[in-house]
């Protein structure tokens, strides 16, 4: 009987979340979580073979990414200071990439989004991502790194989950290089020209996105966003002032955004200077401030959601149905 109502539970509604210690034992449960496994080895086996160090990610700290596009951040009393639960590594990824030029971690996030997030079924209120960060490279380079490496999860996902994505009904395509790569300029004006309202000074809305991506079968790239749109730590584009050197990357079929990353600022005037134009207090990011002034390497990064990668790969319509423990936005859960 148990059995019977277990598999009859609709993984991707909201109601299920609170029933994830029965769900859990799903025979689509199990097929998604063999396939999460495979891409979390495929992902660490390509970035060693180009390189990169695997170290361990921060979790709690006196300061953190601000650039989280609406969320808040989680804090704590750590003794007798004020903490933050790591909303992303960002800041620590200048810091370890001064000592070793390529690592990557499995970096945990809280990001409290807005209650409304809950409906998008892209958002979670907790989230892992593998967050790299490499030095004296440029935002080409990162971007043909990131094309690289889904190429390579999907091939041996293929190849290695067959039965499982078969289960799922997930008709995995192989994809090929190079992604199509549009400006947000460019981005902007096709979606103007589909009706949608989209600034060519701010972020891509969410609704905008999902449509954009719903327009590609196959992963693509926006690139070039305008200054004020993202976080102080973005390098503006000496030669075009008012433009970042920093990109998304897109999944296609209306899954929408899988990577965000981009060239670093690195020095301390020009952290500075960015934090004046986004409103952010530099007496808060004191050990971050005092590193740039001792000096850190030009260096380039992103992160991709694995909870994300995971949902596109098996086809799923939610992104709790992508994680063993789901904290979705505003539900409490186990």
């Amino acid at each position: 009987m148990l059995v019977t109502f277990m598999e009859s539970q609709d993984l991707s509604s909201l109601e299920s979340i609170g029933l994830r210690y029965l769900t859990i034992r799903q025979t689509k449960m199990k097929m998604i979580l063999k396939v999460q496994d495979q891409i979390l080895t495929s992902l660490r086996d390509f970035l060693r073979k180009e390189g990169f160090m695997e170290i361990l990610a921060p979790i709690i700290g006196p300061a953190t990414d601000p650039g989280i596009r609406g969320a808040k951040q989680a804090s704590i009393q750590y003794y007798d200071a004020p903490f933050k639960i790591m909303s992303s590594m960002i800041l620590y990824k200048q810091m370890v990439v001064s000592s070793i030029g390529k690592i990557f971690a499995l970096s945990p996030n809280i990001r409290l989004e807005p209650l409304e997030t809950a409906k998008t079924a892209r958002h979670l209120a907790e989230f892992r991502q593998i967050d790299l960060e490499m030095t004296y490279a440029s935002y080409e380079d990162a971007m043909g790194l990131a094309e690289e490496m889904l190429v390579s999860v999907v091939k041996d996902v293929r190849e290695k989950c067959s039965e499982e994505l078969k289960g799922l009904g997930r008709e995995l395509k192989a994809v090929s290089k190079p992604f199509k790569r549009m400006t947000h300029k460019e981005t902007v004006e096709l979606l103007r020209s589909k009706g949608h309202t989209v600034s060519y000074m701010e972020e891509i809305p969410w609704d905008a996105e999902a449509a954009l991506s719903a327009m590609h079968q196959e992963p693509f790239f926006v690139y070039d966003y305008p200054l004020i749109a993202r976080g102080f730590y973005d390098r503006e584009d000496p030669n075009r002032p008012g433009i970042l050197r920093d990109f998304d990357m897109l999944y296609p079929e209306g899954f929408g955004e899988a990577i965000s990353g981009g060239e670093r600022e690195h020095t301390y005037k020009g952290v500075i200077k960015r934090m004046k134009l986004t409103g952010e207090n530099p007496e808060k990011y004191g050990w971050y401030i005092q590193m740039l002034k001792a000096g850190v390497p030009f260096s380039v990064g992103f992160g991709i959601g694995v909870e994300r990668l995971t949902r596109w790969i098996c086809g799923l319509k939610t992104i709790w149905e992508a994680v063993p423990f789901p904290k979705v936005p505003g539900i409490v859960s186990p």
